[in-house]
């Protein structure tokens, strides 16, 4: 079915005429190549030592797509006056189709001609009947390729009186172009209202490079000027525009419902509210199968805002070239909401996809991650996998923005993998550097033991107030550490070589539970329950809860130096990572001393059983982080060690 079918079958009749024959003319044209093929396997089946035409010059002009047809020449053979060839009943079909296209313009005219055209039609898509024996005698060839109006009426002189009809339908209509929009019969309102719709078109389409495509009707029918845009070479995928005073109705149809929801969305953004969205099946069109058909209204305030409108809708129209293959590519990299997010975003920024289908694809990519090496990615790794689903987005929305800039630039295709190559080296960099979220976590958990070491300073225990309010904050800090260590989990998932840097965070996760349960008990403390606190007790506290601090500082310098680390490193800067991670070993030490010093003053001068318990539970899990803080420093030595060695190893050192 062609497209002005489903134009008709929108309900926009008022645009058919010039698209009937636009398509009507092109028919003419593969007609006259077909009946030359015809002639010319008659001539070839009688005498077959003479040579076979060459008429594949008339083939590509006519744009055709049926290669079978210039064998039939060759293929042809004669019994007699009988001339037979196996394709004989696909020609016929062929002939009937473009019959019919050229006869479709002729619909709802009432003149005596074209009723009469019209009839003479009729008969010979009936007689095109005969072609499915797959032989045709002399008189049949004769009615189908005769073009002497001394006799009957032939094929071949109804297929030359139609096309000068044609010839005159259309002088019927204005031959006018707005800024590449063909138009008739229009008012003078309507020239910027379609000159704001092509303004967007034309702003964009070069996204589309070469794909053929964004063909702009327009004319009035009644109160509204219509527009019709036929995307790209779908049949089924077309896009009508009502316009009025006040706004404009777009209906859309669309094979895949996934990519009605990508503009969909595109155009809610810019003011459309959609209704009747469905699934359609129209009898003839798409082979029978089911289409997603919907319509959105833009109501707009003033003129100008009407002129804007149409402007955003045409520019976004190109971002559906080709949409679905896209999407189908970028599947093989990234999950399907991933892919959907990557188009959404690069047809926000007007990058579009194309280009980036023009360098390669999937291919592109792959290569790129392969010359990465085993080291970042695996066989059969995608990107989402491994660097996780915020950074494969960002990088292939670079990807896609380098291509469409290096083939409007006329970069080659080794400039372009190269680049590509570079920006994926650049993103996986910076999503593998482990220790993002562990020195993420460590932050936390130097904020809890800042906290805690303040509130002693401060005197909180006597304030229940201000003691609940910081229980709150070592709360929310507490789960915003438990986040990291759960995203770190998440990746693991996805790639087991992050397995060392969870069980780090998970050890490290100890220490921020440990402070966490501190501040509580502080605050359980502050309801009156710090009777006989003396000030060598507090002070010995205090002085635990500096050491834990310490200890977190210590623990996040250790991060930072480990992170710069490799085989390259200098002495300094190894010895610099080992002396910090002694320190953080060492504390564990002093906060054993420091809490059994608490327990002693707490026998010595604390008789209230709340208190006694209390306190005891406070010291404790502040002695507790620093036992956490220990064997995070061991995991992380051992693990920082082992890269440099590996690293070492892989390098001849």
């Amino acid at each position: 079915m062609e497209k002005s079918d489903v134009v008709a079958a929108l309900g926009q009749t008022g645009l058919l005429g010039p698209v009937r024959i636009k398509l009507a003319l092109a028919a003419n044209d593969r007609l006259k190549v077909m009946l030359s093929v015809l002639q010319a396997a008659a001539g070839h089946a009688a005498a077959p030592d003479r040579g076979v035409p060459d008429l594949h010059k008339d083939y590509a002009a006519a744009r055709m797509d049926a290669p079978w047809l210039l064998d039939m020449v060759s293929t042809a053979s004669a019994v007699g006056a009988v001339l037979h060839a196996p394709d004989l009943p696909r020609l016929g079909a062929l002939l009937a189709a473009d019959l019919a296209a050229m006869a479709r313009p002729l619909d709802g005219r009432t003149g005596a001609a074209d009723n009469a055209l019209a009839g003479r039609a009729d008969h010979w898509l009936h007689w095109l009947k005969r072609l499915d024996s797959g032989a045709l005698d002399r008189a049949d060839l004769a009615a189908l390729t005769g073009g002497k109006r001394d006799g009957d009426d032939t094929f071949h002189i109804l297929v030359m009186d139609l096309h000068k009809a044609l010839n005159h339908m259309a002088a019927d209509f204005a031959d006018e172009s707005i800024d590449g929009a063909h138009v008739w019969q229009i008012d003078a309102d309507d020239r910027p209202r379609i000159a704001a719709f092509m303004t967007g078109v034309n702003r964009t389409k070069a996204c589309k490079f070469d794909h053929p495509g964004l063909e702009t009707a327009a004319t009035r029918d009644g109160d509204h000027l219509l527009l019709q845009n036929d995307i790209g070479t779908n049949d089924a995928h077309v896009l009508v525009v009502q316009v009025d005073a006040a706004g404009f109705t777009l209906t859309y149809s669309d094979l895949h419902k996934t990519r009605f929801a990508f503009f969909q969305t595109l155009l809610a953004e810019v003011g459309a509210v959609w209704s009747d969205v469905g699934t359609r099946n129209t009898p003839g069109l798409n082979d029978g199968a089911d289409y997603t058909l919907g319509t959105a209204r833009f109501d707009c305030a003033d003129a100008p805002a009407l002129l804007a409108a149409l402007e955003a809708l045409g520019a976004r129209i190109v971002f559906l070239i080709d949409w679905n293959r896209a999407r189908k590519r970028l599947n093989l990299l990234v999950a399907k909401p991933v892919s959907v997010a990557v188009l959404t975003t690069a047809a926000r920024a007007e990058v579009g996809h194309m280009g980036w289908l023009l360098a390669g694809g999937a291919p592109l990519i792959f290569a790129a991650m392969e010359a990465l090496g085993p080291d970042h990615f695996r066989m059969g790794d995608r990107l989402d996998a491994v660097m996780g689903k915020t950074e494969a987005h960002d990088f292939l929305l670079g990807v896609l923005t380098l291509c469409a800039g290096g083939l409007h630039s006329r970069l080659g295709a080794t400039q372009i993998a190269d680049q590509t190559r570079l920006l994926l080296s650049r993103h996986v960099a910076r999503h593998q550097d482990e220790f993002a979220a562990l020195e993420e976590h460590a932050a936390f958990c130097q904020a809890l033991a800042e906290g805690l070491r303040d509130a002693l300073a401060h005197g909180l225990e006597r304030d229940e107030k201000a003691a609940q309010k910081l229980a709150g904050r070592a709360k929310d800090w507490e789960r915003k550490a438990d986040r990291q260590v759960m995203l770190l989990r998440d990746e693991t998932s996805r790639n087991s070589r992050r397995l060392p840097f969870l069980r780090i965070i998970e050890v490290a996760d100890d220490a921020a539970d440990a402070l966490e349960e501190a501040a509580f008990v502080l605050s359980l403390i502050a309801q009156n329950h710090c009777k006989g606190w003396t000030g060598d007790l507090r002070a010995k506290l205090l002085q635990l809860a500096s050491k834990v601090l310490e200890a977190t500082q210590d623990h996040v310098k250790a991060l930072a130096v480990a992170r710069t680390l490799s085989d390259t490193s200098t002495a300094e800067d190894q010895s610099e990572f080992l002396t910090v991670c002694w320190r953080v070993m060492a504390a564990e030490r002093v906060c054993d001393v420091l809490t059994r010093d608490v327990r002693g003053l707490l026998v010595r001068h604390v008789t209230d059983a709340a208190t006694l318990n209390l306190t005891t539970d406070f010291a404790a899990a502040l002695e507790e982080a620093t036992d956490a803080l220990l064997r995070t420093g061991f995991a992380l030595r051992d693990r920082v060690l082992l890269r440099i060695a590996t690293a070492a190893d892989r390098t001849g050192a």
